[in-house]
Order: structure tokens, then C-alpha cells, then sequence
């Protein structure tokens, strides 16, 4: 199947995206792996005529607002985020009203409705950055109330408004699974996304995106860690560090839509060209403001 897709990539001039939650085996194949944005980046920059995003659909959405002459294929239509649609109908106007000097800061895992909606997107790479970098005071953080409530701690003084939305993947994380694997693992440090709960963060030695913590434990010392976020980054630390030790929580925290994405889908999205991104090109111009000014505060 690798061979298959690697010959219909090359023949539709097609490039294959996945994030890293992904399967193992997608991974391998894939010409760029990584995070959300590091993803929107490439999608952007990229020359092909095809992507196909080995993600979930707010990832291909936004691949397609910033590339609308390409065609954008998910490999299982149904692959999608729980947290993207976790934002009350009306309560973006509703805090516009309450509020003055009001900025709604979407994080990318969300629909493209929701970003036509926002200021600016951020990802949790750059959350941090962007909010103490904008100009207004009133910030409505949607949808993750989690790592909304990280950056209110990093800018102190920015009034941080949360929206009541989560990752059911890592806010199912606890502080007990976590101490349950220290408890085995007594020297191994913990790293956590934001994404995680409070009482999990407490816990962590270090907290941040997926790209965040593959490079911290490319550059700290330690030998062993306890890996606080969707197990498919198993993949990129186990071959970058084949001399260190990768623990998760128990149950692994597993992302059953990321694990849509397998060989078959990709190969069959290839050959048949079906399952494309469509976005109306109201939606897509709306929703590519805050896009861009996230790839601009970005730099």
C-alpha cells in the first residue's frame, strides 16, 4: 500500500499531511508529520494540486481556507473533533455585547463557522504568544476552557473569558492515572499538553503543544517520561529516542477519530479523488482573517 501511494502521489502531484496523533504506519508514509500548525503552514506553502490531511476535519477545513484552488481530501470523512463544535450557538454576540475591547480568540480546533466568528486563531503553540500580543484587554478564549485557562496563568494581565469546552481525550486524563504511572516510574518526568486539566498540569515538569514536548525530550537529559497526551505521538518519540522510555496513563489516551486515518482510507482517497473539503467561499473568506493573522502574529 505504501508503494501504491507513493506512486499516486507522484502521478496527481498530491502531498500527504498527517499530525501525529495519526496511525504509526500513516505517519511513515506521509511526506510532512506534525502539529496543527505547523500543518497549516505546509498546507499553505505547499505546490501540489492535492493534499490528502490524515487529521480530523477542522484540519482539512483549514487547509482548505488557506488553499482554495487545492483540492483537500480526508481519508474518512468521518474523522472529526468533538471540541470543534463545543461553543454555544449566539454566545459570540453575546459576549461582544457584554464586553468591550473585546477580542475572540478561536483556537484551531474548531469549524470553520466558528472561526468566520473570531479575531484571530491560535494553536496551543502560540497560544501564549498571540494573547499577550494582542491589544485588547477582554479575551474569549473557545473552545477549550483547559487551555484557555493555561494562558490566563502565563497573561496574568489579560481578562481571559473561558468557554466551557474540552478535549475528551486529555481531559479524560487524572491526576490518579498520572500518579498511578509515578508511582511506577518514580524518576520519569511528566510531560503534559494543555489541552490536560489543571490537576494534571499541577503535576508536570513540563506543559506544551505536541511539537512542544517531541523537542523537549530531544533535548533534556532525562531517560524516562510519562507522556500526558493522545498516544500516536508514540510514534516520533520512540524512533527519535529508541534509548529512552515513553509511559502513558492508563487507559492510553487514544483518539479513535485521529485513528480513522489508516492506509487503506489513504490509498482509496487517492485513487478516487472523493471525500473533498468544500467549503462556500463566503465561509472560506471569512474564516481566513483570523488564519492569516495567526500565521502573521506567528513570525
Amino acid at each position: 500500500m505504501k508503494k501504491q501511494i507513493k506512486q499516486l502521489k507522484k502521478e496527481k502531484n498530491a502531498v500527504m499531511l498527517a499530525h501525529y496523533y495519526a496511525p504509526a504506519e500513516v505517519q511513515e508514509a506521509a511526506d510532512f508529520v506534525g502539529d496543527s500548525f505547523y500543518l497549516a503552514k505546509v498546507a499553505k506553502q505547499s505546490d501540489a494540486d492535492i493534499i490528502v490531511f490524515c487529521g480530523v476535519r477542522f484540519m482539512g477545513e483549514s487547509a482548505k481556507i488557506l488553499n482554495p484552488d487545492k483540492k483537500v481530501l480526508m481519508p474518512d470523512p468521518t474523522a472529526d473533533c468533538a471540541m470543534a463544535h463545543m461553543v454555544r450557538e449566539g454566545i459570540i454576540a453575546e459576549m461582544r455585547a457584554k464586553y468591550e475591547d473585546l477580542a475572540v480568540v478561536c483556537y484551531i480546533n474548531s469549524t470553520a463557522e466558528l472561526k468566520c466568528q473570531s479575531d484571530v486563531c491560535v494553536t496551543s503553540s502560540n497560544a501564549v504568544r498571540i494573547v499577550k500580543n494582542l491589544p485588547n484587554k477582554n479575551i474569549f478564549f473557545i473552545p477549550d476552557r483547559n487551555l484557555g485557562a493555561f494562558v490566563a496563568a502565563q497573561v496574568p494581565e489579560k481578562n481571559i473569558i473561558l468557554n466551557d469546552g474540552c478535549c475528551p481525550i486529555h481531559a479524560h486524563i487524572s491526576a490518579k492515572q498520572v500518579l498511578a504511572e509515578k508511582g511506577k516510574h518514580p524518576m520519569a518526568k511528566v510531560l503534559a499538553h494543555p489541552e490536560c486539566e489543571a490537576e494534571v498540569l499541577a503535576l508536570s515538569d513540563f506543559i506544551g503543544s505536541t511539537a512542544d514536548i517531541i523537542a523537549f525530550a530531544k533535548t533534556d537529559p532525562a531517560a524516562e517520561y510519562i507522556i500526558c497526551t493522545e498516544d500516536g505521538v508514540d510514534y516520533k518519540l520512540a524512533a527519535d529516542h529508541p534509548d529512552k522510555r515513553f509511559y502513558y496513563p492508563e487507559p492510553r489516551p487514544c483518539c479513535k477519530d485521529m485513528k480513522r486515518n489508516t492506509l487503506e482510507a489513504v490509498l482509496a482517497v487517492l485513487e478516487k479523488e472523493d471525500q473533498e473539503i468544500i467549503i462556500s467561499e463566503e465561509i472560506r473568506r471569512d474564516a481566513l482573517i483570523p488564519l492569516e493573522r495567526m500565521l502573521e502574529l506567528s513570525k
